[in-house]
């Protein structure tokens, strides 16, 4: 759609005061706000054109002008340009993750709550997840007798723990060498590979890689995909959302997972860093009609991999929500890369 440089600049404002104000914008109040140098008469005309296109619209007759879901589609797409979160933001976010502990939990709850919070939105983000699971490291420690704990550590950051009965007895040194050649030879491998790349090993190293290949099949069923949200009972109380119905279908979208779950897996892109905005559902999702997401990927491309982003009315600053989403998907992609060691 081919607008003039002075309908942009009009558009362009039009959001920007209807998503500060929540009030449709008249000509008289952008003419005094912004001293623009055009006439009411020339400010009434543009707008109309732009109302013809379908980018902005009048709700009532004597009101002024809104923006439509197309106005902020071509808001994004042709007018917002490239947007960053301001240097201070970005550092007091990153000391935030930096303090956080290890535990994944612990990342996708301050991963929500900042999200909310910097974007006024509600936040979300889904554990990552793998199709399928590689090999990081595994430490043997002798216990008791023939008894020995393996603790097994999966690339994307699952621990699995098991007992193993050896047929005699291995002291705390052999176990040792045996696990350290282990991690050299089979790092980032899944469980047929290093099934099949056994057989060079010796004859204690091929029974506990055996054991090893054994107890990294279950962990692919054990993906749960967890969604962790902020910011609920903010979005619900926008004005958008006043409306029975509206709510009705903002709270689906919000606490339904499976709902959830199909929607990132239809449109979320694979490609870990990259942000969509999908605003009012894009006409397919009926349950987005008053809504806009904006969404990224995050994670390890082929060993784990999440979505984060937020959601909120169309009328949401949409510069902001973009560059707030942007940043914490790096941040959350390389706390993955530092603690599993994948690059």
């Amino acid at each position: 759609m081919k607008i003039t440089g002075r309908q942009r600049t009009l558009l362009g404002l039009i959001i920007r005061e209807y998503v500060d104000s929540t009030s449709p914008v008249s000509s008289k109040g952008l003419r005094e706000k912004y001293s623009l140098p055009f006439s009411p008469a020339t400010i009434r005309n543009e707008m109309a054109a732009l109302t013809e296109r379908g980018l902005i619209r009048q709700p009532h007759t004597s009101a002024g002008r809104v923006p439509t879901e197309e106005g902020y589609r071509y808001f994004v797409q042709q007018l917002m340009g490239e947007v960053e979160l301001p240097l201070a933001e970005q550092n007091t976010i990153s000391h935030q993750f930096h303090q956080a502990g290890p535990e994944v939990s612990q990342w996708m709850r301050l991963a929500a709550s900042v999200l909310s919070q910097h974007t006024r939105g509600a936040g979300l983000i889904t554990v990552p997840q793998s199709t399928s699971v590689y090999f990081k490291h595994v430490e043997l420690i002798a216990t008791q007798g023939r008894q020995v704990l393996m603790v097994l550590v999966l690339m994307g950051g699952e621990v699995r723990q098991q007992i193993l009965s050896l047929a005699e007895p291995v002291p705390q040194e052999q176990l040792s060498e045996a696990a350290a050649h282990i991690n050299i030879a089979f790092i980032n491998l899944d469980s047929d590979t290093i099934r099949a790349a056994a057989a060079h090993l010796n004859t204690f190293e091929q029974e506990i890689v055996r054991l090893i290949a054994d107890v990294m099949q279950p962990a692919i069923a054990s993906k749960t995909g967890d969604i962790f949200y902020d910011g609920v009972s903010r979005v619900l109380s926008e004005p958008e959302f006043a409306e029975a119905d509206a709510a009705m279908h903002a709270r689906r979208v919000l606490e339904e997972q499976a709902f959830l779950k199909e929607f990132l897996a239809k449109v979320l892109s694979p490609n870990v860093g990259s942000v969509q905005v999908v605003i009012g559902g894009e006409g397919d999702w009926e349950e987005l009609k008053d809504c806009s997401m904006v969404l990224a990927r995050y994670g390890v491309t082929n060993v784990a991999t999440g979505a984060l982003g937020v959601l909120g009315p169309t009328r949401m600053s949409y510069g902001r929500a973009v560059s707030t989403v942007r940043y914490v998907a790096e941040l959350m992609t390389d706390l993955m890369q530092e603690t599993y060691g994948e690059s």
